[in-house]
């Protein structure tokens, strides 16, 4: 559905753009915290004449842009936001906020789309913000981003800031990675541990193969049976050993 942002949204739009949104992200996000409004065609004329009005203030010829860009280059906009540790903001500083300060301290009229401004500003200090004025005219806008009630940190103090945000992130990026590698080196351990039981199964399987089938040869006779046995053996052979006594021939006499 389309529908026109009452203030920037980041990776939506700015404030008064026309965009398409789903109607969910409309009904349960942009719409309940006053971000956007249905484009019915009553407000789209209604936007289009501020657009015009607004374009009655912009620079219409290259001297005028030169006299603008002038009066930008020796001004310094000033902002009072509250922050938190390390001047990071609570919120943002937007292009919508930079043309509307600019405006409201110097009546200069700028499109927002005009600037040079990547990301949003989300941190106390001072920024340069370039902007194209007119055709070949361009100038460059300070800006100062101040903690509320508090004084504007010096660029040491925010290059300090930076830095050790680096170094956590770093840190964080190294324990994620000594983490991982942690992980990887366990699932490999437990794939050699399971490899090295499969293949001492398989070891085990061939070993049994192997080994002659004993099942279906002759039952051991007992013990007793064998001895017994052997007895009769030795009787056998001790009878063999003993010759009968010779007996006298018929018609020999018996000789005293």
């Amino acid at each position: 559905m389309e529908v026109i942002l009452l203030q920037d949204v980041e990776q939506v739009g700015l404030r008064g753009d026309v965009v398409n949104v789903a109607r969910g992200y409309m009904r349960n996000f942009l719409q309940p915290r006053g971000l956007a409004q249905p484009a019915t065609p009553a407000l789209l004329a209604e936007l289009e004449k501020r657009e015009v009005q607004r374009a009655r203030h912009e620079a219409r010829d290259a001297d005028q842009a030169q006299q603008i860009a002038q009066r930008i280059g020796a001004t310094v906009l000033r902002f009072e936001v509250k922050s938190g540790p390390r001047g990071r903001l609570f919120g943002s500083v937007t292009p919508t906020n930079v043309v509307d300060e600019l405006w409201a301290q110097e009546k200069i009229r700028i499109d927002r789309r005009k600037l040079d401004l990547p990301e949003t500003i989300k941190r106390v200090g001072r920024y340069t913000i370039p902007v194209m004025v007119f055709e070949d005219v361009t100038a460059e806008i300070r800006a100062e981003v101040v903690p509320e009630g508090g004084e504007l940190p010096s660029e040491d103090e925010v290059a300090a800031w930076e830095a050790e945000e680096r170094a956590e992130a770093a840190e964080a990026a190294g324990e994620t990675a000594e983490e991982e590698s942690s992980e990887l080196e366990a699932v490999l351990a437990e794939e050699d541990a399971a490899r090295a039981e499969a293949d001492a199964a398989e070891a085990a399987e061939a070993e049994e193969a192997s080994e002659p089938d004993l099942s279906e040869a002759a039952p051991e006779e007992p013990l007793d049976q064998v001895d017994a046995a052997w007895a009769q053996h030795e009787e056998t052979l001790a009878a063999g050993s003993e010759e009968p006594a010779e007996s006298p021939a018929e018609g020999d006499d018996e000789r005293v």
